[in-house]
């Protein structure tokens, strides 16, 4: 029989200004070590310090425009479109546009924070 997951966990988000992780699988709501689902919704001129993580993460923008600056530069996620970033690349996100963005990160495996890799700053 299928599961209904009825609401998200809420979890802390690292960065500059308060981002809302809303997590429905992953290993806070659903005790899932192998995937991780979650809709974040971030703020304008929100960043994070820089990762490292041990999963795969592929995001899809759902509004607004979300920065992936990596080694070699940065990319510009709009509305509509995806990226994916690898395990062990180095990827610092943002969202510096005024309207901020939300949009669905997947994990494989699901994250963790001992697993993002994150730089102190």
């Amino acid at each position: 029989m299928p599961t209904l997951i009825k609401k998200p966990t809420i979890i802390e988000a690292a960065g500059n200004k308060p981002k809302k992780i809303e997590e429905f699988i992953g290993k806070v709501n659903t005790d899932n070590s192998q995937i991780s689902i979650a809709r974040m919704t971030s703020p304008g001129g929100w960043t994070e310090p820089a990762q490292s993580p041990e999963f795969d993460e592929y995001t899809i923008v759902l509004t607004g425009t979300l920065v992936a600056e990596h080694k070699e530069g940065s990319l510009r996620v709009n509305a509509g479109e995806a990226i994916l970033t690898k395990a062990g690349e180095w990827v610092r996100y943002s969202t510096p546009e005024p309207e901020g963005a939300q949009y669905i990160a997947v994990c494989l495996p699901a994250f963790t924070p001992d697993s993002v890799h994150r730089e102190t700053e």
